[in-house]
């Protein structure tokens, strides 16, 4: 695959933020994005057997789905600058990472809000967006 999905919270001004931050320092393209809540996000999760509880960013690369701090992490491996260095933290145990993504999970509403609207994006990123 020449590309991978990032499914993020489309309602979530925080998830915005991370997929503006993606989009940002991804200049090659790799990284496509679709909303939990479209019709292509739900197909998606559906295919890749995704929880209906999660509704925070979800990496789908090479066939597998990659959730919380896992997807987080190996989304930080294909950005450019020293966000690429993140990817090494996955031997760190699970617990200890997803503990620290559930904390600002959990509390993303309260801290960043919710969204009202989405932003456009310019045609070359629109194209990049499935749900489109």
């Amino acid at each position: 695959m020449d590309h991978a999905i990032v499914l993020f919270d489309g309602d979530c001004n925080f998830c915005d933020s991370s997929v503006q931050f993606i989009i940002n320092h991804d200049p090659a393209g790799y990284f496509h994005f679709a909303s939990l809540q479209s019709e292509v996000g739900q197909k998606l999760s559906h295919e890749h057997n995704i929880p209906d509880d999660v509704d925070s960013l979800v990496l789908i690369e090479n066939g597998e789905a990659f959730v919380k701090s896992e997807g987080a992490l190996r989304i930080s491996h294909h950005l450019t600058g020293l966000w690429k260095l993140a990817h090494h933290l996955l031997p760190f145990p699970a617990p200890l990472r997803d503990g620290a993504y559930d904390i600002i999970a959990n509390n993303r509403y309260k801290v960043f809000g919710k969204l009202n609207s989405c932003m456009l994006p310019p045609p070359h990123i629109r194209k990049r967006f499935l749900d489109q």
